[in-house]
């Protein structure tokens, strides 16, 4: 798991296309998303903020696979309906899944077209953090089948280093490192073979 640096039940009414907060003002790590629920900002907000920053990212943005449509989070949302930081420890905190693993619905590709199938289990790691609490957001690019360490091995495009465009992100979870050092989410799902975390994180902060 990559991970960045008040009681709030949810209800259907807090659309994640909408929020009264400045983005800057919301918070990015996991420790700050808590602190902010407990002080009244809901998910919804930190959701909506998310999709605004997903329309602002350049067409050729290369580290996302896969983002989940409105309907998707909705459900998550309601999912959490009466919980809070106090009833689910990662309560709120959005996520994202290297696209080499399952998450039921969801194509897993592995940053390969000719091996993509639509899954039709979620794989238990993706299922605990669920449970926890936390709301998935999205697939993140990979070296394909996760073998590289530079990230630029992927038909999908090649995810740049979040501090500076002309680097590499490294690999083999670029996606993964990518999305949480630009502060689109506040962790991902990564894989380790040799260097596929360790890299990424380091050509990233």
């Amino acid at each position: 798991l990559v991970a960045a640096g008040p009681a709030c039940p949810q209800t259907m009414t807090d659309s994640p296309s909408s929020s009264t907060l400045n983005d800057t003002a919301l918070p990015r790590t996991l420790e700050g998303l808590r602190t902010a629920y407990r002080a009244g900002v809901t998910p919804a907000q930190v959701l909506a903020r998310l999709q605004r920053e997903w329309q602002a990212l350049p067409a050729d943005d290369a580290a996302w696979l896969a983002r989940a449509t409105e309907a998707q989070l909705q459900a998550q949302l309601h999912a959490l309906e009466g919980q809070s930081p106090d009833t689910l420890p990662l309560f709120g905190i959005p996520f994202a899944v290297k696209d080499n693993i399952d998450v039921a619905g969801w194509v897993t590709t592995a940053a390969c077209p000719g091996f993509a199938y639509t899954a039709t289990d979620t794989a238990e790691v993706v299922q605990r953090l669920q449970r926890a609490g936390a709301i998935l957001v999205g697939k993140t690019n990979l070296d394909q089948f996760a073998t590289g360490l530079v990230g630029t091995r992927s038909p999908y495009g090649r995810p740049c280093s979040a501090f500076d465009d002309r680097r590499i992100s490294g690999g083999s979870s670029s996606g993964s490192a990518v999305a949480v050092a630009a502060g689109l989410c506040a962790a991902s799902i990564g894989t380790e073979t040799s260097g596929s975390l360790l890299s990424p994180a380091a050509q990233n902060g």
